[in-house]
């Protein structure tokens, strides 16, 4: 798989293939959360191209890089703020971004259903410290176990979810959880994602990384979410 990539980010920089989304993106830092709504409670900018997190990158680059885009996908109905924010990939922003994506897990391999309560009243004030009134929501989401995500045909860029299934997220955060972090699969086996271990934007064989996090029991496996 390795060699397929160099092979690949050759051809790009030869210019015999075209780009593939995000590459201008590669090697900016990993911030976490460094978008907000340029006030309080999160100070942060609207948008910016130096820093990103994992879901700021694949936001921005779905958005190719317009802010009126972004905030329609950030925010539930593009009303920009805190509470009306796109916070929870499960309950969120699969749902409010409904007519932008669609999980197709199940067009690529075996799936299973991870069902999860998102508590964002108890998130809210747990990690914020903010009272809200929000319900809470119950998720089912479709997506494809480690064991079956191999040799996969992706002929297109997608979003890559991964899930996991870990008891300790409601003591620490105040809800369960279900997606932990996301990404860009390409046609050519290449996962490109803002990592925190990396600190940066960075291209990885998905086989390799695959690999790595199957190795925690708490990992789960992946969804594929077309970009429509």
């Amino acid at each position: 798989v390795m060699w397929k990539l160099f092979v690949v980010l050759f051809l790009v920089g030869c210019g015999m293939v075209p780009r593939l989304p995000g590459h201008d993106f590669l090697g900016a830092r990993y911030i976490n959360s460094p978008l907000g709504e340029g006030c309080a409670p999160d100070s942060d900018p609207l948008i910016r191209f130096d820093a990103f997190d994992c879901t700021t990158f694949v936001e921005t680059v779905m958005a190719n890089d317009d802010i009126e885009t972004l905030n329609q996908i950030r925010y539930k109905d593009g009303q920009i703020g805190f509470l009306n924010r796109n916070h929870f990939i499960e309950s969120d922003w699969l749902v409010n971004n409904s007519d932008r994506v669609q999980n197709v897990s199940a067009d690529y391999a075996q799936t299973k259903i991870r069902s999860v309560i998102i508590d964002k009243r108890s998130w809210f004030k747990k990690v914020h410290n903010i009272d809200t009134d929000f319900k809470s929501v119950a998720v089912e989401l479709e997506y494809i176990p480690y064991e079956f995500a191999k040799d996969l045909n992706i002929e297109k860029t997608m979003i890559l979810l991964f899930l996991t299934c870990n008891a300790d997220f409601r003591d620490k955060i105040g809800t369960d959880l279900a997606v932990v972090h996301m990404g860009l699969i390409m046609p050519n086996g290449v996962l490109r994602h803002a990592s925190s271990e990396r600190g940066a934007v960075v291209d990885v064989p998905f086989e390799e990384y695959v690999n790595a996090r199957k190795k925690n029991k708490n990992n789960l496996g992946i969804a594929l979410v077309e970009i429509k």
